[in-house]
Formats: C-alpha cells, sequence, structure tokens
C-alpha cells in the first residue's frame, strides 16, 4: 500500500494585523457605539465651529492650504481670527479621524452589516468632499452660495451619522411599516418640509451681514428682509406637521415613533424661540450661531424618526408550512370525531 505524505499543518496566524483582526468587532459593540456616537457629535460641532468662522469675520484668517504661506500653523503677527479659522481646520482633523475609526471598526462586519459599511464610507468621502470645499472657499474669497453649499453637505453627514446611531442598534434583515401608511406619509412629507426650511434660512443667512470677513462684500443677491419671512413660512408648517404627528402618535399609541416625534417638537419649539429673537434683534451672532447648531440638532433628530417608521419584519410561516398545518388540524378533528 502506497504511503501517504503527511500534509503540512495549517499555518497558524500571527503577527500585527492578525491580531488587529481579531481585536475588530464581528457585531455592534461599545466600541462601535462609541465612535458613532463622537462622529455624529463631532460632526454638529464643527457647524458649530464653521458658523463661528463667519460669524467672528474669521474666514480669511488663513490662506489655503497652509495658513501663511511659509507656516501651516497661525503667526504671532496674525490676529485671532487665524486662530479661530486654524481651529475649525483642526476640528476638521479629528472629524476624519472618527469616520476613520468608524470605518475600521465596522470593517470585519461589513457582510452582515452592509448598511453600516456603505454610511460609514459615505461619511469617510463628506468629510474629504468638505476639506476641499473649505480650501475653495478661501480661494474664492467666501463666495457665498459655496458657503452655502459647505452648510448643506455638513447638514447631510450629520443626517447619515445620525442614521448609522439608529442603524446600529436595529437588527439587520428585512423591515416592515410599524406605523399605519397614512403616518408614514406624514412624516416623509414633515423632513421635506424640514429640508426646505433648511434652505431657505441658508439663503436668508447668505443674504444676511455676516459674509465671514470685513472685506467680503458679495452676498447672494437676495433680500434678507423677504427671506426672513419666506423661511418663516416652512418653518411654522413644520411645527404645524410635528405637532399633528405628535397628537397622532398619543391617540393611536404609537409608541414606535412618540418619543422621537416629541425630541423634534421639542427642539423645533427651542428653534423658533431662537429665530424671533435673532430677527427682533438685528441678527446678533451668537444666537445665529446657535440657531445653524440648533438647524443640524434637528436634522438629526428628524433622520432618527424617520427610521422609526420601520421594525424588524416578523417571521411568517410559508404558504406549504401553511398548508401542512392546516391539514394536520383537520386529521386531529377528524380523528377526534
Amino acid at each position: 500500500m502506497p504511503e501517504i505524505a503527511p500534509q503540512p499543518a495549517p499555518r497558524s496566524r500571527s503577527g500585527f494585523l492578525s491580531r488587529v483582526q481579531d481585536w475588530l468587532p464581528d457585531r455592534v459593540d461599545l466600541r462601535v457605539r462609541i465612535a458613532a456616537w463622537v462622529s455624529l457629535i463631532l460632526e454638529i460641532a464643527i457647524v458649530g465651529t464653521g458658523g463661528a468662522v463667519r460669524l467672528t469675520d474669521s474666514g480669511l484668517g488663513c490662506e489655503w492650504p497652509l495658513c501663511t504661506p511659509d507656516s501651516l500653523f497661525p503667526t504671532a503677527a496674525q490676529s485671532y481670527h487665524s486662530l479661530i479659522e486654524f481651529g475649525n481646520r483642526g476640528l476638521s482633523f479629528f472629524v476624519g479621524l472618527a469616520a476613520i475609526a468608524v470605518i475600521v471598526l465596522v470593517s470585519r462586519m461589513r457582510a452582515e452589516r452592509r448598511d453600516l459599511w456603505i454610511m460609514s464610507w459615505i461619511i469617510f468621502a463628506g468629510v474629504l468632499v468638505q476639506a476641499v470645499v473649505g480650501g475653495i472657499l478661501v480661494i474664492f474669497q467666501l463666495h457665498p452660495n459655496m458657503v452655502a453649499f459647505h452648510y448643506l453637505v455638513s447638514l447631510v453627514l450629520v443626517a447619515v451619522s445620525a442614521a448609522f446611531v439608529v442603524r446600529m442598534g436595529q437588527p439587520r434583515g428585512a423591515r416592515e411599516r410599524a406605523v399605519p401608511k397614512g403616518v408614514a406619509i406624514l412624516v416623509h412629507i414633515t423632513s421635506f418640509v424640514l429640508a426646505l426650511t433648511v434652505i431657505f434660512g441658508v439663503l436668508t443667512t447668505g443674504a444676511g451681514p455676516h459674509s465671514g470677513d470685513p472685506a467680503v462684500t458679495l452676498r447672494n443677491g437676495f433680500d434678507a428682509t423677504i427671506l426672513e419671512h419666506v423661511h418663516s413660512w416652512p418653518a411654522y408648517a413644520l411645527f404645524a406637521l410635528t405637532l399633528t404627528l405628535l397628537v397622532i402618535a398619543l391617540a393611536n399609541s404609537l409608541t414606535a415613533i412618540r418619543n422621537a416625534v416629541i425630541a423634534v417638537l421639542a427642539i423645533e419649539l427651542v428653534q423658533i424661540a431662537v429665530g424671533l429673537y435673532q430677527a427682533r434683534n438685528a441678527l446678533p451672532p451668537l444666537a445665529v450661531g446657535v440657531h445653524m447648531v440648533l438647524a443640524a440638532i434637528l436634522v438629526a433628530a428628524c433622520t432618527a424618526l424617520v427610521l422609526q417608521l420601520k421594525r424588524p419584519a416578523a417571521s411568517r410561516p410559508s404558504a406549504a408550512g401553511a398548508e401542512d398545518a392546516g391539514a394536520t388540524g383537520t386529521a386531529s378533528a377528524t380523528a377526534r370525531g
């Protein structure tokens, strides 16, 4: 009988990369949750620092890509405007770092949680786009339309980050509607009106006095006074729609969306109060900045609301299984008779 040559033993995994692979989570755990929440908080925070750059006239405090022709960092010869602008740039580095951390942490589960994997890459790609747009803003002297685009992209990234936070707490697999169809439609209409409110708010800011730098006189050409009123129309419609959703949720015990609707309504109440205050007090910079950050928080809350409209699909017996069960039941009844 011929002798069988011994097979070489499989190589055991070793080395730094193997240890990292073993360390990475294969499911959503505390590390993923912390990284996702940090990413969302930083995405909202950079809206605030970006607003501070504009509202303190610091938009041209640094050149691009360096802060001065010879230095990446602000120099002693520059004013505090350079520190504010560089602070915003510095925070963008940590925003990108958080996005990379999320990608790494979900990489091992990318097949099972493809939704989280795709969203993590969208966030990272958006951070890169924002870095490029930020540099173009400086080169083109803070053109208001580009500033508006910069802000809107930030809000999109906030929405995707919020979606990641919500979805990581939900199981994978098929989903079904958790509320009546009419309620789901009303929620989507509410989110659309929120988008209109934000867009008109951005146009209003672009027509207002806060240019980002005293030397910048370019505005978007609209009348800020008229736009303030136009901006308020969808804002009040948004409030009315959200109030209607709350009444419906409470009257019909729709626990799936009740808490999310309450959160959205609470943020809207604060946002309306701040908006009225800034409109009646000649747009004080601090109030405008708070209004911008609240808009980002409202977008995150509304995103969470939309994602509560569905729940994991309940497992149902197959048609064949149902027929077998019916036949068995009939046979049993016949035997008893």
